[in-house]
């Protein structure tokens, strides 16, 4: 039976864009797998511990085996101060675990064959000849953060998702309808045919 793993790290509750954007995912995935079952992780309800000396070990091997349970993970990143959660950085610190995820002989990644949508939403705009081109470093972040494990984050980014608040940002309020909708759009095709069939 298919399994997705779903998590929320957004501390904005039924506000966050991101929150709905995984929501609608993960009614997407359910709509191709109605036989599937999802395991909910919300990470600004309940955080994770930062490393520890005592408690880690056995932390990290029950997050690791969550992933290794699910065929697919989605996963809400918000973009807060121009990088990730500091939720989901503990995710990630306690995922990285040699002799877990990674092969402790080899180096070898073990957690190459789950899918990860990672849906991230940025306030602002951070795209090609922007003034913050370069700022969103949670992308890039996640993408090295993971890759000794073997998970290849694929993303669908919908920014400027301030813009309908911030009246600074009125005039943007076309562009980021705009972000929205690709990435709506995106979500839905993900999942059909021609994409994973994970």
């Amino acid at each position: 039976m298919a399994l997705l793993l779903h998590i929320d790290s957004s501390v904005q509750g039924n506000r966050s864009v991101s929150r709905n954007l995984t929501a609608r995912a993960v009614g997407r995935w359910r709509a191709a797998h109605p036989d599937g079952t999802v395991t909910y992780r919300d990470l600004a309800a309940v955080p994770l511990p930062h490393l520890d000396p005592q408690n880690s070990a056995t932390l990290s091997a029950e997050l690791v085996d969550e992933i290794k349970a699910a065929d697919v993970i989605v996963l809400g990143l918000p973009l807060y101060n121009f990088g990730p959660p500091s939720t989901v950085k503990a995710w990630v610190d306690h995922i990285v675990a040699p002799g877990l995820s990674i092969d402790a002989e080899s180096g070898k990644g073990l957690l190459g064959g789950t899918e990860l949508i990672a849906i991230e939403t940025r306030g602002g705009g951070y795209g090609p000849g922007t003034p913050r081109e370069g700022w969103d470093h949670a992308h890039t972040w996640l993408t090295h953060g993971l890759s000794l494990t073997g998970l290849q984050p694929r993303f669908v980014v919908v920014e400027l998702t301030m813009a309908e608040t911030n009246p600074a940002m009125a005039e943007l309020r076309p562009l980021a309808a705009q972000s929205l909708a690709d990435g709506q759009a995106e979500i839905d095709r993900l999942w059909s045919a021609g994409e994973s069939a994970a």
